[in-house]
């Protein structure tokens, strides 16, 4: 049976499954005597290991088995919940999220997991994962008798390796390590296989060679090989390869030498007898209506096409409306009329389904947090809210970096250690809020943190000292400008480098992204009392709204996102400030930009004394932008300029009018900048 056709299906609902087995976990690790959360893991464990069986997928589905055997136990009562169990069972969970990426990255799912496996062996025993003086003797001891490296051979490999031996040829497992600090480890695996061809035949390898070349493994790898050197001498020629640290050769035993259990043959009566007790069982229990039908997977290349189509039809919308005002049309208008109605309400249709809930990105926090918690030594809780909230898929492609990026910096500079939140008067435990919610056309997004705030002084004194500002600018700043120093690239107070962060990137990529996507981050915060970072992103980047300007004879467009308002000045209110012409606006200073001048374009005909003014912001800043003349509001389809004009400055893409020209679409934001 061709598989190849349910992959995608496989896929998606591996990560389902996954992705339920992190959230549980970490319930259950706030609850350790809810036995209820281990089934519910069991199930998704149970669910993958038959899936990943029956696609083929062996490694996958060992892995899984050995997970489920834990929990098998755990559900049992043979074994107790220690935090090494819960570090291992995540450890293992992150192994079988790498296996799936790799299978929907075309890869085939292979993964060196002999680590994880003994834990989780360990484990399954009831024994200790902390090592002793005797175990660690035992494992001294152990490594001098044969073993198998690689228990599993295809019948193919085991016909040669026996007929080698009845050739009078010596068959062994390596398991070769290199040095921690080894850069080039394709090179080095090369020089090994190299050395191992010239005095024998290399029978496999785990990973597979091809994982090897791409250095798709940790530092380790082994190797099974037929040659008639003793043990001793092929251990000193693969330890003259530099940078490999260990060598470690085993005599293959036959006795214990197995296939692999086939994908049918794989406990077939015990699975059907399962299925049949579980049938009974939700028999007594009250019939449950399926929702299945009710939903179908669509890939989303599919949802692509359909946008474009769409897209194109807002185009032709556009030019039948030019058209029936042109001709006066009566009949024509009134049928335009209609289909701009129709095509309004499949626009909402079609957006609708490009719409993701952020939960997709903020699944994967907990976790993160968990973990970042542990080795900062701190205690965290993370509580997310509004997960529901829906965005287009586009932007919730890249929303993920700049977030993970905004709760390290919490973790790291915001939330303080235990002791120290203690001696302040607080509860040892920090706590962070992650929060999503609609307003108008936007989607807000809040990372809010009781932690120490941010430090205005050493904000200031950093800047001034890497050269962002002078003395004299910094005595000028509101608090909220300061806080957006560390905005700035290559901004760090970090004391010390770590893993976490202070190497003075991070933020400064939460900004540029962020604005790319036509959205903004603005900062509060309150030393001693923690940090609110806000994040403002549009709901879709496909179909904007607005401003239809002249310029001219070209017309721009200008994001009604980014439009305070409108309005008509006379040239002689027009004045100069720091060699900057500037409007007095409500009372605001604002700098006046001449969209002519910036843009290059030719001039035709004399000014007139009054001018049109196109009032725009970004977070707190505000500018003036002088047009020609303004022409209306329009919804029109925002298309990239292309990788030739990916740099033409302040133009963020373009659009195609009702009459064909095509209008520039104005960047507001790099203007303000």
């Amino acid at each position: 049976m061709d598989m190849n056709q349910y992959l995608e299906v496989f896929i998606e609902e591996s990560k389902e499954h996954l992705q339920m087995c992190s959230e549980q976990l970490l319930e259950l690790e706030k609850n350790p005597d809810d036995l209820s959360i281990v089934n519910d893991i069991f199930r998704a464990a149970h669910t993958l290991k038959g899936m990943s069986a029956t696609m083929g997928y062996e490694d996958l589905a060992n892995l899984t088995h050995k997970m489920e055997n834990v929990l098998d136990a755990i559900r049992n009562e043979q074994i107790t919940l220690q935090p090494e169990t819960f570090d291992t069972l995540f450890l293992a969970v992150d192994d079988l999220e790498a296996m799936v990426y790799s299978i929907a990255e075309g890869g085939e799912g292979k993964r060196d997991v002999k680590d994880v496996v003994e834990k989780l062996l360990l484990i399954e025993k009831g024994e200790s994962l902390i090592p002793t003086a005797v175990s660690e003797v035992a494992a001294a001891s152990a490594l001098l008798e044969p073993e198998i490296v690689n228990s599993e051979y295809d019948e193919f490999e085991i016909t040669v390796l026996q007929q080698s031996q009845d050739q009078g040829f010596n068959s062994y497992e390596l398991k070769i390590s290199l040095r921690e600090d080894c850069l080039l480890k394709a090179a080095r695996v090369f020089m090994v296989f190299e050395v191992l061809e010239k005095i024998g035949e290399v029978i496999k390898s785990n990973p597979p060679v091809e994982q090897l070349e791409e250095e798709q493994f940790d530092h380790s790898f082994s190797v099974t090989m037929v040659t008639k050197e003793s043990v001793e001498d092929v251990q000193k020629k693969v330890m003259k390869v530099s940078e490999v640290d260990r060598v470690q050769v085993h005599t293959i035993d036959f006795e214990h030498l197995r296939t692999p259990v086939p994908v049918e043959e794989q406990e077939p009566v015990v699975a059907t007898v399962a299925t049949e007790q579980t049938k009974k069982e939700e028999k007594k229990q009250a019939p449950v209506k399926s929702n299945s039908s009710k939903t179908i997977r669509v890939n989303i290349e599919r949802l692509d096409i359909l946008m474009n189509l769409f897209e194109e039809l807002v185009i032709d919308r556009g030019r039948l409306d030019q058209i029936s005002r042109d001709l006066d049309n009566q009949e024509l208008h009134e049928t335009v009329e209609r289909m701009s109605r129709v095509t309004s309400d499949l626009q909402t249709i079609v957006l609708n389904m490009r719409m993701v809930p952020v939960e997709t990105v903020f699944n994967r926090f907990p976790k993160m947090v968990r973990q970042l918690a542990r080795d900062l030594n701190k205690k965290v809780d993370l509580q997310i809210v509004g997960a529901e909230t829906e965005l287009d898929r586009t932007v919730i492609d890249e929303i993920g970096d700049p977030l993970v990026h905004l709760l390290r910096n919490a973790m790291d500079h915001g939330i303080e250690r235990p002791e120290v939140r203690l001696a302040n008067g607080k509860p040892e435990e920090g706590k962070i809020l992650l929060k999503a919610y609609h307003s108008g056309n936007h989607v807000f997004i809040e990372i809010e943190d009781d932690g120490a705030g941010i430090n205005r002084e050493r904000v200031l004194n950093k800047a001034i000292a890497n050269g962002i500002l002078s003395k004299e600018a910094a005595a000028t700043l509101t608090d909220k400008q300061v806080y957006e120093l560390i905005l700035a690239s290559g901004f760090s107070t970090a004391e010390k480098i770590s893993d976490v962060s202070g190497r003075g990137v991070g933020l400064d990529v939460v900004k540029n992204t962020i604005e790319s996507l036509g959205g903004n981050v603005t900062i509060d915060s309150k030393e001693g009392a923690g940090s609110v970072f806000l994040i403002q992103l549009p709901l879709t980047l496909s179909i904007i709204s607005v401003m239809l300007v002249e310029i001219q004879k070209e017309k721009y467009a200008i994001p009604l996102s980014s439009i305070i308002e409108t309005a008509i000045i006379k040239k002689e209110d027009i004045m100069n400030a720091h060699n900057q012409q500037v409007i007095d606006f409500r009372g605001r200073v604002l700098p006046l930009l001449f969209l002519k001048d910036i843009f290059e374009v030719p001039e035709f005909g004399k000014e007139d004394e009054f001018l049109s003014v196109v009032i725009v912001r970004k977070g707190d800043k505000m500018a003036g932008l002088v047009v020609d003349s303004f022409i209306g509001q329009l919804e029109v389809v925002l298309k990239s300029l292309g990788d030739y004009l990916n740099t033409a400055f302040a133009i963020s893409g373009a659009t195609i009018l009702g009459d064909g020209q095509v209008a520039l679409i104005i960047d507001c934001n790099a203007l303000i900048n």
